[in-house]
């Protein structure tokens, strides 16, 4: 047996053991996570749970300054590149509809998005590596473990995220690449999607108020028909946006999902509100949006005397994925799990702050499987009251994760 063959061998042997050791362990934790979801902004007895599981393994951590969220370094200070992992720990406004021993104990809040999965897979994976620099030193059998960040990070659900704090203070310094995964309840637990470029979408919230003077249906000519121009901005706008915005057909979509004004049959308001989304996976398209917008309402309103006033809320840019570290990611996929196992994901028009961290260093996002493989039909989508996940995939996570680091640590950088 070649050395290489030898060391991938003592590797799976090492993961396997040390898993199969930790899997209850690692489930308890899930579904202690699930059963005491937080807010986003809320994440205070969260942060202190990852803390304190992180000191029992002897890892040191930093929470960050608000007191939610914190990030931890394993292997500080050894030879080679800092590869990040980032797992995302707040939960959702939804109430838990599943009928399991661990649904959320916590009214009209669940982890309906599997960030409580997340926040497991990578603290697991930090423990594991962590374990696995200590058995280095006496078996040189195993890998070297370089420097590797964890960071669980809060506020992903509340635009504009968590992850502009997290940068803040410090949690890119020195970072040569980062990972993060998301749960996938369309792909079968031991699969991982990836992709290169755009895989979210920028999610921005757009509100459009128009403001008259009011008076009587049966003078409309006396006064200015606002429901009337809201009808023109309803049906005109998305389609001069989508026509005017350089983009793939649905790659650059407005669309509205409030309408309010009016309290009587008889009377014309002096008020209606429109709040809608405005979503592209293009960086170019999200930066141009807010002009276009503006110019486009100028035109389908010139003919009313009305009062405009429109909030254009950014949210977060797209998550579009770097082609080497995506790459590194597929390999070391390939190597823990399996070439079968690896497939591409498609891309997403929900938003995403991890694009934020794409922003300052390269990195990637990809889809681990979640759902059974033995379950006909699909199953609860995410930010539903009834998802959750085949809790194998825990495992396979961490699994990915080792594998993920070793595998951009021998390719960034020399020392490790």
């Amino acid at each position: 047996m070649s050395t290489t063959h030898a060391s991938a061998a003592a590797l799976d042997e090492f993961l396997t053991a040390l898993l199969e050791q930790h899997a209850e362990e690692a489930i308890a934790f899930r579904r202690h996570l699930h059963m005491n979801p937080e807010l986003s902004r809320e994440e205070h007895q969260t942060t202190s749970t990852i803390a304190t599981r992180l000191g029992v393994a002897g890892l040191p951590v930093r929470v960050l300054p608000s007191g939610r969220g914190l990030t931890c370094d394993v292997a500080a200070g050894h030879a080679g590149p800092v590869v990040a992992l980032r797992a995302d720990i707040d939960a959702l406004p939804l109430p838990d509809h599943k009928d399991v021993p661990y649904a959320s104990r916590v009214p009209g809040v669940c982890h309906a998005c599997g960030h409580d999965v997340h926040t497991t897979v990578v603290l697991g994976a930090g423990i594991a590596l962590e374990a696995l620099r200590r058995a280095g030193v006496t078996d040189a059998r195993l890998p070297r473990v370089g420097p590797v960040r964890l960071i669980f990070q809060p506020s992903e659900e509340k635009a504009p995220g968590g992850a502009p704090d997290v940068i803040d203070a410090g949690g890119l310094d020195d970072v040569a690449a980062i990972v993060a995964l998301h749960c996938d309840p369309t792909l079968a637990v031991g699969r991982v999607g990836v992709r290169v470029g755009a895989v979210t979408s920028a999610a921005d919230q757009v509100e459009v108020v128009l403001r008259g003077p009011g008076g009587h249906t049966a003078r409309p000519h006396l006064t200015v028909d606002l429901l009337e121009a809201a009808g023109h901005v309803l049906v005109e706008l998305p389609a001069r946006v989508s026509a005017a915005l350089p983009s793939a057909e649905g790659h650059a979509r407005l669309v509205f999902g409030i309408v309010s004004g009016g309290q009587a049959a008889n009377v014309i308001p002096t008020e209606v509100r429109m709040v809608g989304t405005f979503r592209t996976h293009h960086r170019d398209v999200w930066d141009a949006a807010r002009r276009v917008i503006e110019d486009a309402l100028a035109e389908i309103l010139a003919g009313y005397r009305l009062e405009l006033l429109l909030d254009h809320r950014r949210g977060a840019p797209p998550v579009v994925n770097d082609a080497a570290v995506t790459a590194m990611v597929a390999r070391a996929a390939a190597a823990a799990l399996g070439e079968a196992a690896v497939v591409e994901a498609e891309p997403s028009q929900g938003g995403e702050d991890f694009s934020f961290y794409l922003d300052h260093v390269p990195g990637t996002y990809c889809r681990l499987g979640v759902a059974r493989p033995d379950v006909v039909g699909p199953a609860p989508a995410l930010h539903t009251s009834l998802f959750d996940v085949d809790e194998q995939a825990i495992s396979v996570g961490i699994r990915l994760l080792v594998h993920a680091v070793l595998e951009a640590q021998r390719r960034l950088g020399p020392g490790v």
